[in-house]
């Protein structure tokens, strides 16, 4: 089949390349002349793994090309993705639809045949029907053009993965839809040929679908930063507790890792727009525990710099810190909204001198914090330092020698921020461990 993708950032990019890689003819489409110059020649302006390879082969293969060409990409196919972004409002929890509105306000008139648009972004409930009415009021006279949601999962990191072997793929579709079902279906049937399972639904439920999961993890990442709280109090150990939990097969224990909380461009935007959505729609109460889950999340980073500060002995003023770890999570250099670059900040603000290092986020972090000192090496960072934080658990942190890293520092002192490193063996090697929710871990 033919189709595009309109918007060629983290979402869009990946998931042409996706489509692409499944043997479909597929244009990229952005107003940014410069990004899709980039992503034509074969370079991602983002970091995610196996990214670049599937790019490549498909634009060698012919399958793949990007244009900034409305025009252009109306005419090649009947199916177009929407993959733009939905920032959180300035000065408010909404999400931001200027970018979705743009789409359709400057595709829908170049469409000379019948169409469907198949929105992929994370959107308020309520949009797509919007903007069904919108694309029937714009559409040249005679051109039925049906608009269908299929949200995306995609985790940072594994997105090529999650795009060729989704573990779900849902539809929401416009009531008497003609050819939504039937296109998308068409689209993804190498997936369906390999037992990947198909949800056919209304528009609102395939809007709800992914800012539910959203909001339903980041409860649970909080629940067990909640838990930590009292565990820190009570002397316990939250990793502990949390493998005991794992292994009741209500809970399981995926995303009971207490520490930092979660940051990223997504899961704490979605929830705050889930939050005034739900507002808008008069259902707000049913929602207000996910303020508490926002305020349990953000409170991480300040517990963070306090136990920073009584691993320094009480006062950070002219201590030397090393962060490892600036993007939100490994295996990808996103810093929007990144707890390890904001407690980075907040420690510089308490008078401490920070040295970070990240293995691919090093050009982002300097972009958002220019003030902080950025390394280029764990080595480097960690030279004469006071403390080091382990903020983003990448392999490579997780790997450190204590006992090579030990002649490098000015105190042994370590501090997890992600509770990933062995406890044990950093404090065979002499080391001070301080860690989130393990009072029984520090020394």
């Amino acid at each position: 089949m033919r189709c595009t993708v309109f918007g060629t950032g983290y979402l869009g990019a990946t998931h042409a390349a996706g489509m692409a890689e499944l043997g479909h003819e597929v244009i990229g489409v952005d107003i940014d002349p410069g990004k899709v110059a980039k992503l034509a020649s074969g370079d991602i302006p983002f970091y995610e793994p196996g990214l670049r390879k599937v790019l490549n082969d498909n634009l060698s293969a012919g399958r793949l090309r990007f244009t900034t060409d409305y025009e252009e990409a109306a005419d090649f196919a009947d199916v177009h993705f929407l993959g733009v972004g939905t920032p959180q409002k300035k000065g408010d929890y909404g999400a931001d639809l200027r970018h979705v509105h743009a789409v359709i306000d400057s595709l829908v008139p170049r469409l000379r045949r019948p169409a469907v648009i198949v929105g992929k972004s994370t959107v308020p409930v309520g949009t797509a029907a919007d903007l069904s009415k919108r694309a029937r009021d714009l559409a040249p006279e005679g051109v039925d053009v049906e608009v269908a949601w299929n949200p995306e999962f995609l985790r940072e990191g594994f997105a090529v993965h999650d795009t060729l072997h989704p573990d779900r793929i849902v539809v929401g579709v416009q009531e008497n839809s003609l050819r939504s079902e039937a296109a998308v279906r068409e689209l993804y049937a190498p997936l369906l040929a390999d037992g990947v399972p198909f949800l056919v639904t209304d528009l609102q439920t395939a809007e709800l679908v992914k800012v539910s999961a959203n909001a339903f993890l980041a409860t649970k990442i909080s629940f067990i930063n909640a838990i930590s709280e009292v565990c820190e109090a009570a002397g316990a150990d939250v990793t502990l507790l949390a493998d005991a939990l794992g292994y009741d097969p209500r809970i399981g224990r995926r995303f009971l890792n207490a520490g930092l909380g979660f940051g990223g461009g997504c899961l704490p935007k979605d929830i705050r727009a889930f939050m005034a959505r739900a507002g808008e729609l008069g259902a707000n109460h049913a929602l207000t525990f996910l303020r508490e889950v926002d305020s349990i999340n953000m409170r991480r980073r300040t517990a963070m710099v306090e136990l920073t500060t009584r691993a320094c002995g009480g006062s950070l003023l002219g201590a030397n810190i090393a962060v490892l770890g600036a993007a939100f999570k490994p295996e990808s250099d996103d810093v929007r909204d990144s707890p390890a670059l904001n407690v980075a900040g907040m420690l510089q603000l308490n008078g401490a001198t920070v040295n970070v290092y990240d293995p691919k986020a090093m050009e982002n972090s300097q972009r958002v914090f220019p003030t902080l000192n950025y390394s280029t090496s764990v080595v480097e960072a960690c030279e004469r330092a006071n403390a080091v934080l382990v903020l983003t658990e990448w392999q490579e942190f997780l790997d450190l020698d204590p006992d090579a890293l030990a002649g490098t520092v000015r105190a042994k002192v370590v501090v997890d921020g992600r509770n990933c490193l062995d406890v044990q063996r950093w404090r065979q090697a002499g080391w001070q461990v301080h860690a989130l929710g393990r009072a029984a871990a520090t020394v």
